[in-house]
């Protein structure tokens, strides 16, 4: 029986069921009696360390929380802050939840949040400049928070599961951090896998789930399978080929769930022939993106027109262009013939490429194939090179030219985390080295605007700034394709990829 779900949003992210076998004289399995009520997820990417202020893997598993989270409709909600609220323009502050305890039972107040926090800056550059705090102070279980300057969403910031508060007393928080979440890390073994217990006195109220075990496996194929056999009760991030055999096995179901991310195309502007405008839009026509949603994608994935999924109220309107005549068209115009080998020329120079792409997303090589094949009819030649640590490799190497991408672009909920990491000559996510003045001029207003309508509107000219220069080339949004086991209860994945393990997980 095939079973397919498609979810538009709903917020929670990952874990699932535990496999039976015969039943004994007590109507339990064998292996509920030996392992209770448990569960193995399996994701697609290793973690080498579980410290909660550089990865986000602490917060999915149910181990560490923040102040703030996001809901199922992306809006703003509290987590272990009970209310905040702006005080002056440069000011916040936070009143926290009673009541709650680390893993080692000590009391979660003002005191051990502030020390929280100022470990994460410490350890994080990100952070310190998307969080541009000055001071913190506390008192019993008042958080104030002293900005550099304005930042009228700041609250929103701290959604980023890199600021989770955690025990900093923790003798080992890279292994085995101490958050205020339902599950504690009971074994880490770096990039295989993360042994979780529940925590009995979890403050929102005991999970329903006893242990569960977080895995990652790089293999798309290898995840199937293993969902297939029931060594996994929740595998992330299939890949749409190999859906057919678990959409037609009645005890799995398949949910394919709109994303908060994005798929795109790098360009480095430390090259000259990707400095001139004509020759980035020429790119960006040349890509197919019916293409990928239908033949690569499996229909998993929604075409992309700019950077947000067209579901969020700040996206662009347009439709992105297919055309290989009009790419033609605008090179000739700007002075590209081909030469006697068939490859376009200007002045000495051949547009000759090296794109960069990774397997750890197994549909961005093929999206790098299908635009060399397109670039190929123009006369432009792609060679393409695989790497396995992509974000290392595009830091640390200059020898690349373009890079298949996938980042998330509104994982707040709004369009100022993107803009800001991915669109600014200081930001973290721009290995590409983008730099446009008028553009960082509408993300420095919009940082320090808190009208609605104003914000909307210099969302709309920022986007239409990247449009119009083809700074990036934005692909498609592609579903998050999660296969389950029918024995899960109470859970259902979410479009934002945080909250994973929670207490409300459970198994038949």
């Amino acid at each position: 029986m095939k079973r397919f779900t498609v979810i538009m949003s709903s917020v929670f992210l990952f874990l699932v069921g535990c496999s039976g076998s015969e039943s004994d004289e007590t109507g339990q399995t064998e292996d509920e009696d030996a392992n209770g009520n448990a569960v193995t997820l399996l994701f697609s990417f290793g973690s080498e360390s579980l410290d909660p202020h550089v990865d986000w893997v602490p917060v999915r598993a149910g181990v560490t929380e923040t102040l703030v989270k996001i809901n199922d409709e992306l809006e703003l909600e509290p987590w272990l802050a009970e209310s905040w609220e702006q005080v002056e323009e440069e000011v916040w502050e936070f009143e926290l939840k009673e009541d709650i305890t680390f893993h080692d039972g000590e009391e979660v107040d003002a005191a051990a949040v502030a020390a929280s926090l100022e470990r994460a800056l410490d350890v994080n550059s990100s952070l310190q400049a998307s969080l541009d705090i000055e001071t913190i102070e506390a008192e019993e279980q008042t958080l104030t928070i002293h900005t550099k300057e304005p930042k009228p969403m700041f609250d929103s910031e701290l959604v980023n599961p890199e600021t989770a508060i955690t025990q900093v007393e923790a003798d080992d928080i890279e292994e085995k951090p101490i958050g205020t979440g339902p599950f504690e890390v009971d074994d880490f073994d770096p990039n295989s896998r993360v042994e979780l217990t529940r925590f009995d006195e979890y403050w929102d109220g005991k999970a329903q789930l006893e242990e569960a075990t977080f895995a990652f496996n790089s293999d798309e194929h290898a995840r199937g399978m293993n969902l297939q056999t029931e060594e996994a009760d929740i595998a992330y991030h299939l890949a749409p080929e190999s859906l057919e055999p678990i959409e037609e096995d009645e005890n799995l179901s398949v949910h394919s769930v709109p994303s908060l991310r994005t798929h795109f195309l790098l360009y480095q502007f430390d090259n000259p022939l990707l400095q001139e405008v004509p020759v980035r839009e020429a790119l960006d026509l040349i890509m197919d993106r019916e293409s990928v949603v239908d033949d690569i994608m499996g229909g998993h994935a929604d075409e992309a027109s700019g950077p947000f999924h067209p579901s969020l109220p700040f996206a662009s309107a347009g439709e992105a262009d297919y055309s290989l005549a009009e790419a033609e068209n605008i090179l000739e115009e700007d002075g590209w013939e081909k030469n006697e080998d068939g490859w376009l020329e200007k002045n000495g120079e051949v547009l000759d490429f090296t794109v960069v792409t990774y397997d750890g997303r197994p549909e961005l090589p093929l999206i790098a194939q299908l635009f060399q094949g397109e670039a190929a009819q123009l006369g432009i030649n792609i060679d393409i090179q695989m790497v396995e640590n992509v974000d290392a490799y595009l830091q640390e190497n200059d020898d690349w030219d373009l890079a298949t991408y996938s980042n998330l672009s509104a994982p707040r909920g709004d369009a100022a985390y993107f803009l800001n990491t991915a669109l600014t000559a200081e930001g973290t996510l721009n290995p590409g080295n983008i730099e446009d003045e008028n553009l960082e001029g509408m993300i420095a207003a919009l940082n320090h605007e808190s009208d609605e309508a104003k914000v909307s509107a210099l969302v709309n000219d920022a986007t239409n700034r990247i449009d119009e220069e083809a700074l990036q080339s934005y692909i498609v949004h592609p579903h998050i394709i999660v296969g389950v086991n029918e024995r899960v209860e109470n859970w259902e994945p979410g479009s934002e990829e945080y909250y994973i393990l929670t207490n409300e997980l459970d198994v038949k």
